[in-house]
């Protein structure tokens, strides 16, 4: 259920961008602030979410997001400007990230069984799928009947019963030495990715070559170097290096990227098209996502069956192929232009995106001591957060800098053709990164490296009283 409300989050607010822009007057870089804001406050708050859960408990860190994401929801649908906007955005972000990374915890501790975890973990993603069918169907109903704000409120009532539900069903856990806080590694990561985001997004109105971007590229460079010079120093460091030893979890960090870099672009990219340029309502433009979804849907429990029974390679190499030819047919030959060729790019996107979840986010987790299991589940999740961020950032300022305000929809498709080839080269690296880090040599790496790291297992603890 958390899952469901983070994710919905994003799917919903995609199809309501045309209506958010036209009542609050934003431009696309507005429009990508509100997404991104979201996004990227998570991407740099998710490890420390992990970290903290493991320390001083999983269940009180997931209820205290519950309430914090519930609450900023309904700010959201009140804000009366785009930037009272974006920030309710960011607050909903620090509730959201104390959600996902702790519920890959909680299924971690819960299933200890590999072949159990990766199914569980594939249910789980599969709710990814049920929010990308849901979520353009019922946010383009809700735009159409009500306004965008109200598909903040769809929230309120998931939020409450998760709250609940917690509350009755899930025990205390905690890691028994969880790593202690890391306040310079914390905002050096902050720096890092909102200096980088920010720099993309102005570029194509401040300049390249512009004081003020140069300024931000070069906070985002000396931000990287310092994590790359301290972290290693730390006893308990934010990010701990070793974990990128295993040529898995390296692996899974790079292709969940590049996979998210290519879903967050693409859900940006056909909304605006579908909308601004064909001029379809939000609810046609959700129809028409819907076969993407309904495959991420079904697509996501079947790979996590794959994975338990067949290991990851399968699925990450089906997910690169279908992902490097849906990009390159919108890239090269207009696949939007015609209603049967929009459809089988968009059920291409489909099958790319329902394969891909369950490899990244069992190879992230597998042969990491459970101990650490909230930040080993941060990572991934932050590394598809960062590509999300990364994709609506790259990809709009790419429309941005090629497309005509005075003639927006005859400049669109030919705006958008290297955005889409920068898709495609997302689905090329997913497909020959998960070819390399699935072979024996990378489980060789894998095994080393949870020797290395290995810890006294958690200690479930009781939960409160069952009433």
């Amino acid at each position: 259920m958390s899952l469901l409300i983070v994710s919905l989050d994003n799917t919903v607010l995609n199809v309501a961008l045309p209506s958010l822009q036209r009542d609050l007057h934003a431009s696309v870089a507005g429009l990508q602030w509100t997404i991104d804001a979201y996004t990227l406050v998570i991407a740099t708050l998710l490890m420390l979410a992990g970290s903290t859960a493991d320390r001083i408990g999983r269940r009180r860190v997931f209820q205290t997001g519950l309430v914090v994401f519930t609450v900023a929801s309904l700010l959201c649908s009140l804000a009366g400007s785009l930037p009272l906007l974006v920030a309710f955005r960011m607050l909903q972000a620090v509730g959201g990230s104390m959600l996902n990374p702790v519920a890959m915890s909680i299924i971690t501790n819960t299933f200890t069984d590999p072949r159990e975890r990766a199914r569980a973990i594939g249910v789980w993603g599969g709710v990814v799928g049920i929010s990308m069918a849901a979520g353009p169907l019922i946010g383009g109903l809700l735009v159409d009947s009500v306004s965008w704000r109200a598909i903040f409120w769809l929230n309120l009532p998931v939020g409450l019963a998760a709250l609940l539900l917690t509350m009755r069903y899930i025990p205390e856990s905690r890691a028994p030495k969880a790593r202690r806080p890391d306040p310079v590694g914390q905002l050096l990561v902050i720096a890092l990715f909102g200096s980088l985001t920010y720099a993309i997004i102005a570029a194509p109105d401040a300049g390249l070559t512009s004081p003020r971007i140069i300024t931000f590229a070069l906070i985002a460079v000396a931000a990287l170097a310092g994590l790359i010079a301290y972290e290693p120093r730390r006893p308990e460091p934010l990010i701990d290096v070793r974990f990128f030893r295993s040529a898995p979890f390296s692996g899974a960090t790079a292709i969940a990227v590049s996979a998210f870099v290519a879903l967050g672009g693409f859900l940006f990219l056909s909304t605006l098209y579908l909308q601004g340029v064909r001029g379809m309502s939000a609810l046609h433009a959700g129809l028409w996502m819907l076969p993407m979804a309904v495959l991420t849907l079904i697509c996501a429990p079947l790979s996590g069956r794959l994975v338990s029974s067949r290991g990851p390679r399968f699925s990450l190499v089906f997910a690169g192929v279908t992902l490097t030819v849906g990009g390159a047919l919108f890239a090269a030959f207009d696949m939007e232009k015609s209603n049967v060729t929009l459809l089988v790019g968009y059920v291409l996107f489909g099958l790319g995106f329902g394969f891909v979840n369950a490899p990244i986010t069992n190879t992230a987790v597998s042969g990491m001591p459970r101990s650490q299991a909230g930040v080993a589940a941060a990572v991934a999740s932050t590394s598809r957060q960062v590509g999300s961020t990364l994709g609506v950032a790259v990809i709009g300022a790419v429309l941005a800098s090629g497309v005509d305000g005075a003639a927006y929809r005859s400049t669109f498709v030919e705006a958008s053709r290297p955005a889409w080839w920068i898709m495609t080269g997302c689905g090329a690296l997913v497909l020959v990164v998960g070819a390399l880090t699935s072979g024996r040599w990378a489980q060789a790496t894998a095994r080393r490296t949870a020797e290395r790291l290995e810890a006294p297992e958690t200690v479930p603890m009781e939960a409160a009283t069952r009433g």
